[in-house]
């Protein structure tokens, strides 16, 4: 008697399975990770709620030059500022960043030589409190996520191309979901757990009614993770977003050597990009390197997003260089800004960040539930031969 011919969802049964078993280890790193994640702007700022409001609100803070200089000079030597982070509240702290990588780093612990945060009182110039974000719980997770805490490429291109297996096994796992007949499609869209005492069974609907459902939410997550983990899909993102493969010409105008130099340039340029931006959550500044070199400022439009973000450039003598707004930039450019925010869910505000935990919380399952009904499976076939 001949056998019975392999047909092609037998083969798409087989990929799923090789696949999942070669990646599922990692999926559920990412997924356990990413659902910590979600939330750790909001439990981040309510830990440290003491030290990111101010008690009084002065007439006019300390400039912020004079502010840098101060608080740099009480934390010595050590650690170098290298950022700070004004908010337009007045009530809210500066936050200066202390920062300095170590490129011969092989993890994420040996990359970092320091990372600070250091909250200071903007009208006393106190400082209120200095953390080690390198420790930071949220942060090792986000490296976790971002790399498994491995530095350079490998790290991310491991979570890269594991990301992208997961795109191949969500589409395989529809494929062999997908009903054949009307009587098929109503069992597949609920559960169907009062006829059947069976765990088997239960975890079989888990794995194919959650995974179902959530398939859609857990791609988008998915190829935004990929953006970062690979340049040649961030690039075919932007081409796609912008139906350009050249990427946009931004015109920074030349400074006047003429004009003198300012003693207070960062003040100057801050207060003319307040002028320029007047409802802006926050603005990120640095302090020239230099007697030559610019005052960069980052606005950040809207709290604890990044979506709609400019970016304004100022020569020393409080000339403006560069204005670029986020109505100037291309869709390409604004997908690409937005990845974060869509990633985390942020972009939807509270309830996109509960829809990308769920989801995420499902991502984990699915290689659990998945490598149950394989265990299932094989142990049934063992258990019948013998």
């Amino acid at each position: 008697m001949s056998k019975k011919k392999k047909g092609f969802k037998h083969w798409i049964g087989k990929l799923h399975l090789w696949l999942g078993m070669a990646s599922g280890l990692i999926v559920l790193i990412l997924s356990v990770t990413g659902c910590i994640y979600v939330f750790s702007v909001e439990i981040t700022e309510a830990l440290r709620d003491d030290v990111m409001y101010v008690s009084e609100v002065k007439t006019e803070p300390i400039a912020v030059s004079k502010l840098w200089d101060d608080t740099q000079k009480k934390i010595g030597d050590q650690f170098k500022i290298s950022s700070v982070k004004v908010s337009k509240d007045p009530q809210k702290t500066y936050i200066f960043g202390c920062y300095k990588g170590n490129e011969d780093g092989i993890t994420y612990f040996g990359s970092i030589d320091y990372y600070k945060s250091i909250y200071v009182n903007p009208y006393s110039g106190e400082i209120l409190k200095i953390y080690d974000e390198e420790m930071d719980f949220f942060n090792i997770v986000k490296f976790i996520h971002w790399s498994l805490l491995i530095s350079g490429d490998i790290g991310q291109q491991i979570v890269g191309w594991s990301t992208f297996i997961f795109v191949i096994m969500l589409i395989t796992g529809i494929i062999l979901w997908w009903p054949k007949n009307k009587a098929a499609r109503k069992q597949r869209f609920k559960f169907q757990w009062k006829k059947t005492t069976q765990w088997k069974r239960k975890n079989y609907d888990i794995h194919n009614i959650f995974g179902f459902y959530i398939a859609t939410i857990a791609i988008i997550i998915a190829f935004t993770g990929m953006v970062w983990a690979f340049t040649w899909f961030q690039g075919l993102v932007y081409v796609v977003g912008s139906g350009t493969m050249t990427p946009p010409e931004i015109v920074e105008k030349k400074a006047d050597k003429n004009l003198p130099k300012l003693l207070n340039a960062m003040e100057t340029a801050l207060e003319k990009t307040k002028i320029e931006y007047p409802d802006a959550d926050a603005f990120s500044l640095a302090k020239p390197a230099d007697s030559l070199a610019n005052v960069n400022i980052y606005v950040q439009q809207n709290q604890n997003t990044y979506y709609v973000s400019h970016e304004m450039r100022f020569a020393q003598s409080g000339e403006i260089l560069l204005n670029r707004s986020h109505s100037e930039k291309n869709f390409g450019e604004k997908l690409i800004t937005a990845n974060y925010d869509i990633h985390v869910g942020a972009i939807l505000g509270i309830p996109g960040k509960i829809i990308a935990f769920i989801a995420s919380f499902i991502c984990g399952m699915l290689p659990v539930t998945g490598f149950l009904i394989w265990y299932g499976r094989t142990f049934k076939k063992s258990k019948a031969k013998k």
